[in-house]
């Protein structure tokens, strides 16, 4: 029996996107388990979603005492349960707000190998989802608590059930009403996540498919009436109960202060010229990027097929959007990465040329040597190496990968064959860099060392044992917010020496110990250093030494009126 044979075998019905929804979880569930908070964006969902549970307030959302009014509020409910489901809100356990990222992968794996399906044989339809699961930029926003696995999940369910009613309008298999209920439960996940992202993507590949087969007629077949109905019960609700609670203030932030500044700038410096992410697609896609030219080359070939050409429709329009919008983030085009994993899937159902080949070995290599050399990279930045055993691991089973799979394919064998041994050790080097050398880079992990001192220390207010809460002076990363609650307060030296006054710990950055030395004398007061953490806060990309201080014994006895 040969390869493909067993891969047709191990793709068949549920057994496909079960499989890819595995090897999803594969690749995200060591970063998920191991990896303290993240800032910014992971740490400020996290936060939001735990003061949610905390206030019970499912409407509006907050960091702190400030409206976060930039995202629906899916994601937060999401996180909400899972933290309700699996852990407690006092625990501030990081990876129950992982679980629905986690999910939001794996789902996305599982919609793309069953999409697939529908115009690809089980085997190739299999290494579709699969592809898509082991992808570097999916296996890393699997583990990260925020919006965009889920919203790759939701958009990828929706295309593949598209693309299954698109097949069908043009003779392929019988898509029903699941189908059809499959893509409006899609559409309408996708928008409580990220708002128009996923219509985008949709309305882009409508058009260009109605351009293309100039007509449209089976659009007719998609249960416009009962659809729309269900997602206006669905997203109506919260949305008028957000704009009574914020008076409109909810829309006019979300869309002026966020959406805008997005189609018109680079907003917060995420400036990059068009084709950043022709770019960094390698990178994305790794290590299925070994069949990325092929794959190219083949849906060109086969754009008359109707399953290639809806994955060119999908692919095509939207990415140029985004390489048009002046604010990029390297995850804005994972909702597209499905449509990829099609073309290359199609790929390996015919022969590959030689250049197509050689093309495919020289990027996937020089891929892997990057990545190879990554932990090194931060190491020597961070003049840290204890994290050395699993940079050499990692970058060993990368260097592998890279020569395994570049010469497998360049010497002509089963694309296949070459995609499965690199696809295992990429997979492998993947999670020991996120679930081994990344937690070891202890300098660069601020707020989780500096929450463990403290409570060391005998200082932190959620042991019960100490007065709250906290004030932090010169460092206002989210990710400490979220280690020591909602009430910490972030201000200056005079605002950490009158929590010494009022009997509370505080955290000073060097930088404001001059002028909280001042406000303590001027307060009377003195306090006890308690420790001491340095380390990088890669959001500034600043070195920070702060120091946590608690009051001495007399200190409160000590204070003026």
């Amino acid at each position: 029996m040969t390869l493909a044979d067993r891969l047709d075998r191990l793709g068949g019905g549920w057994r496909g996107p079960a499989l890819a929804a595995l090897i999803a979880l594969i690749g995200a569930l060591p970063g998920a388990l191991a990896l303290p908070t993240l800032d910014r964006d992971e740490a400020r969902f996290a936060e939001a979603s735990a003061q949610m549970l905390e206030s019970g307030d499912l409407v509006t959302i907050h960091f702190q005492d400030a409206p976060r009014f930039k995202k629906p509020v899916g994601i937060y409910w999401l996180q909400a349960a899972a933290v309700r489901t699996l852990s407690h809100v006092e625990d501030r356990a990081i990876w129950a707000y992982r679980v629905p990222s986690l999910l939001g992968a794996m789902l996305a794996a599982a919609a793309c190998a069953w999409g697939a399906a529908a115009f690809l044989r089980p085997g190739l339809s299999l290494s579709a989802g699969a592809m898509l699961g082991a992808s570097f930029m999916l296996s890393t926003e699997g583990f990260i608590a925020a919006t965009d696995a889920v919203l790759a999940g939701a958009v990828t369910l929706a295309m593949a059930a598209l693309g299954r009613l698109y097949l069908a309008s043009r003779g392929g298999a019988p898509a029903g009403w699941r189908v059809k209920a499959l893509f409006w439960v899609a559409v309408a996940l996708s928008v409580l996540v990220k708002g128009p992202i996923g219509p985008l993507v949709i309305v882009l590949t409508l058009i260009a498919l109605c351009v293309w087969d100039r007509s449209g007629r089976w659009l007719g077949g998609l249960g416009w009436g009962w659809g729309l109905i269900f997602l206006a019960l669905v997203l109506g609700p919260w949305a008028m109960a957000i704009t009574v609670a914020t008076d409109g203030a909810f829309w006019g932030a979300a869309v002026g202060g966020d959406l805008a500044p997005k189609l018109i700038g680079g907003q917060e410096g995420h400036a990059a010229p068009p084709g950043y992410y022709a770019l960094l697609a390698p990178l994305m896609l790794f290590p299925a990027c070994l069949l990325a030219p092929a794959g190219l080359v083949a849906g060109w070939k086969s754009r008359a097929e109707p399953g290639v050409r809806f994955a060119l429709c999908w692919l095509i329009p939207s990415w140029i959007f985004f390489e048009i919008l002046p604010t990029k983030l390297i995850h804005y085009t994972l909702p597209l990465l499905g449509a990829f994993a099609w073309l290359m899937a199609g790929a390996l159902a015919q022969p590959i040329g030689r250049v197509s080949r050689l093309a495919g070995a020289a990027v996937f290599i020089l891929v892997a040597i990057l990545l190879a050399g990554a932990g090194p990279a931060a190491m020597s930045t961070l003049n840290d190496w204890s994290g050395a055993p699993w940079a050499v691991v990692a970058g060993l089973l990368f260097l592998a990968a890279g020569v395994a799979g570049a010469a497998l394919l360049a010497r002509g064998a089963a694309p296949t064959r070459a995609l499965l041994v690199s696809g295992v050790l990429g997979l492998a080097g993947h999670a020991v860099l996120t679930g081994g050398l990344a937690p070891s880079l202890t300098p660069i992990w601020l707020s989780d060392r500096v929450a463990a001192a403290l409570a060391r220390a005998g200082a932190s207010p959620r042991q019960g044992v100490a007065d709250g809460p906290v004030t932090v002076a010169g460092y206002e990363e989210p990710s400490l917010v979220f280690a020591l609650g909602a009430t910490t307060e972030l201000g200056d030296g005079a605002d950490a020496a009158e929590a010494i006054a009022e009997n509370r710990p505080a955290i000073v950055e060097s930088r404001q110990g001059p002028a909280f030395q001042r406000a303590l004398v001027e307060d009377g007061v003195q306090a006890r250093a308690s420790g001491e953490v340095a380390g990088l806060d890669y959001s500034n990309n600043r070195h920070d030494i702060l120091n946590i201080y608690r009051p001495l014994p007399d200190a409160a006895n000590t204070a003026g009126p």
